[in-house]
């Protein structure tokens, strides 16, 4: 299905792990100066995973973690490094009882969030953890 706008994750016949994945796209194609309606709709998006992840945790949880980073990173890109910390966090949180790869991008961009607040050895710390994750292709 193709994302236009918002209103795409409500139309009958969207599934609710579609609705937020629309949900993200919408918001990372939105431009900078748009940030109200992209971060409107990431916002939704963290909402409604964690209600998901709520009811069904094994199935859910990287969703959640892929909200939060995807937040977070949309944050970065409109230079608000202070409000993407904490998501950025909570998703390394989050993704710890996955590991893998959605560790891995977790830990990422919470080094990524690190730089941008001039915190230069914990996000060399944090990069240096997302490397010694073993690699599962």
């Amino acid at each position: 299905m193709t994302r236009n706008g918002p209103d795409d994750a409500t139309r009958k016949g969207t599934s609710e792990m579609d609705a937020i994945v629309g949900l993200l796209a919408f918001a990372q194609t939105r431009p900078r100066w748009s940030g109200s309606a992209a971060l409107d709709s990431a916002s939704q998006a963290i909402a409604r995973s964690r209600v998901l992840a709520g009811k069904s945790p094994g199935e859910y949880t990287e969703l959640l973690a892929r909200c939060l980073r995807t937040t977070a990173g949309l944050q970065l890109r409109w230079g608000r490094a202070t409000e993407a910390l904490p998501l950025a966090q909570e998703a390394v949180a989050v993704a710890r009882s996955i590991g893998g790869g959605p560790l891995v991008l977790a830990l990422v961009c919470l080094a990524h969030a690190l730089e941008a607040l001039h915190r230069y050895s914990e996000a060399a710390a944090t990069m240096a953890e997302a490397e010694r994750i073993p690699r599962t292709d």
